[in-house]
Order: structure tokens, then sequence, then C-alpha cells
């Protein structure tokens, strides 16, 4: 039997900045490929989770905000063969445990790259595809508002 951990609910509390709570700098981003008339979009499954995320994570010392970007996508989604094509910019919101205000970098790349690098993908975590317009919800209601609302922008970065 696998792991299963029950995941809080997101609701507006986790939208608004608690006085005195400390900052974190995290970066990601949404990544496509592009398959006959089709665009799709990488969302991971953390391990006992239910839902589905986008790629990121907290920036290390020393690391730029798109290195960052590259870095966690390759640890959480095993995906390398990066293409960047733009800034989408960032999104706020509370830490998983609620002890930090998260500000959250997006950027959006292409990939060619279909299977995860074994090597670079954390253990737990799967890969799945999803077409841009069959996208599952997403755990955090701010990453699928931040794909909706490019949309029109991603479609347009592989046209």
């Amino acid at each position: 039997m696998g792991y299963s951990f029950q995941y809080p609910p997101i609701d507006d509390s986790w939208y608004h900045r608690l006085p005195g709570i400390p900052e974190e700098v995290s970066a990601g981003g949404v990544v496509i490929r592009r398959q006959s008339e089709q665009v799709y979009v990488a969302l991971i499954q953390e391990r006992g989770a239910a839902t589905f995320v986008l790629p990121k994570g907290r920036l290390e010392p020393g690391e730029s905000i798109q290195q960052a970007a590259h870095r966690e996508i390759a640890e959480e989604a095993g995906l390398t063969d990066l293409k960047l094509l733009a800034d989408l910019g960032m999104r706020e919101r509370l830490s998983f445990s609620k002890r930090r205000w998260k500000k959250v970098y997006y950027f959006l790349f292409s990939t060619s790259q279909v299977q995860p690098n074994a090597q670079r993908i954390e253990l737990g975590n799967q890969l799945a595809w999803f077409p841009l317009n069959q996208l599952p919800d997403l755990y955090w209601p701010e990453q699928k508002a931040l794909i909706d609302f490019n949309r029109e922008r991603i479609w347009q970065a592989v046209s």
C-alpha cells in the first residue's frame, strides 16, 4: 500500500499575508510541448498527493530566479531539455506550512522531452502531460489561473 497524505484544502486565507511573516522566493515554470496540433503541459504529482502542481521550488544561494526555475523543473519533473520562451510573472501566497509568504516566479518553457530523466526526478514524483485545453484542477488555484491567463500566449509561443 502506498504512502498517502491528506492535503488541506486551499481557500482565500492562503492568499492573505499575515503581519511579520518572513518572505521566501521560489521559481518554476509552465513546461509545454507540441505534438501534432496539440499543446501539452507538464504537471507533477508529488508522492502521496491526489492532485497535480506545476514544478517549482526555492532559490539556492547565488542562484538567479531563472536558474532556480531550470533546476527545480529538472528536480521535480525530470525535464532537462528546456527552452525559455517567456516570463509569466509572479504569484504570491502562504507556503504549505503557512509559516512563510511565498513569492513564486514562473517562466514558460518548451521541450521536446517526453519522459523524465530518471537520475534527476525527485523520488516519488510522477510526471504527467495534459492537453492545454483539458487540464485537471491543480492543488494551488493560482497555478491554474496563471495557465488560464496565459493560454493565448502559450498557443502563440508554439505556433
